[in-house]
């Protein structure tokens, strides 16, 4: 493959004025707006009676004067279109181009767009006292919460100490993973405490797995640690259990500590749902809570004679 150095390829831009309507759009855009975004580019445009912010075109005489191909801002030139702007500022590339050259600018400009950094967002957007300026701003609702629960103090990225970790989940795993992250974002607020013995205990559980199955990952060695866990689910019942097999808490705990399973058979799991939904039918049981029909099954079976199940008997 032959390359070539961005620094041999300068081009001398220009700006001029287009009528948005005769500019040629590109066939592939990977970039996108809700419709939400791009109304709001529509009403801003609209108010403003002009772009604040100008597209890239290229002609070079491969488009006639007037149709040059949009390199970015095609959202911008169609919500001009429907703010009903007659001319609109465009720069315009007039060196000749590679197709690579042409494609690599696009993505550059979709991608190469900086973060904000949320304290300073919210310090300049406090500063807004116009209800349609902080319109105009185009902050969304999920931004708009960030600010919301975001402290001002310390995390200017000037201040922050970090490096980007990329995480990769297989697509079995990445609802779990998902999942995973919500949790974490909803306990944001919270500490947790774990003894400097508690780090080295699992260093030495890593070890131990590292070389019993003979594999160097980290991630392995703890799928593997899970699934010895997954063996001896019905162990954590230790946690809610006292030796004298009372519970040690009112808290709720996972049923598969109970069964050991975090499974049963679909004819099992049907002829529980039936159960229960006629349990809630009968108002013996409340909405929701079918583990109250379990627990009293329990109960009358530990109060009466132990008969073999059904297909035993």
């Amino acid at each position: 493959m032959t390359t070539t150095s961005t620094g041999d390829k300068r081009i001398r831009p220009r700006l001029v004025q287009r009528d948005p309507r005769k500019l040629t759009r590109l066939t592939v855009n990977a970039h996108y707006q809700t419709k939400e975004e791009y109304d709001r580019l529509v009403a801003n445009i609209r108010a403003d009676g002009c772009l604040t912010s100008v597209p890239l075109i290229y002609g070079a005489g491969e488009y006639p004067e007037g149709e040059e191909l949009i390199v970015s801002g095609n959202h911008r030139c169609d919500a001009s279109v429907e703010a009903d702007l007659e001319e609109i500022t465009c720069l315009l590339i007039d060196d000749p181009q590679e197709k690579d050259q042409l494609i690599a600018r696009q993505l550059s400009h979709n991608a190469i767009t900086g973060k904000d950094d949320p304290a300073t967002l919210q310090q300049l957007y406090d500063q807004i006292e116009d209800v349609d300026w902080r319109a105009y701003s185009g902050l969304d609702d999920a931004q708009l919460q960030l600010l919301a629960e975001v402290s001002p103090e310390g995390l200017s990225e000037a201040n922050l100490d970090f490096a980007t970790v990329s995480l990769i989940f297989l697509p079995s795993e990445l609802e779990a993973a998902r999942e995973a992250f919500e949790q974490a974002r909803l306990g944001q607020n919270e500490s947790w405490l774990a003894a400097r013995a508690d780090y080295e205990q699992t260093l030495d559980t890593l070890a131990s797995t590292h070389s019993a199955h003979k594999v160097g990952n980290v991630a392995t060695a703890l799928h593997a640690i899970l699934a010895i866990v997954e063996r001896h689910l019905d162990e954590l019942a230790e946690g809610y259990t006292s030796p004298a097999g009372e519970p040690l808490h009112n808290g709720h705990v996972g049923l598969e500590t109970v069964l050991g399973a975090r499974t049963l058979p679909a004819p099992a799991a049907i002829t529980l749902n039936k159960a229960i939904a006629a349990a809630e039918g009968r108002g013996e049981i409340e909405q929701g809570q079918g583990w109250k029909l379990l627990e009293r099954l329990a109960g009358e079976y530990l109060s009466g004679p132990n008969h073999l199940p059904s297909d035993l008997a």
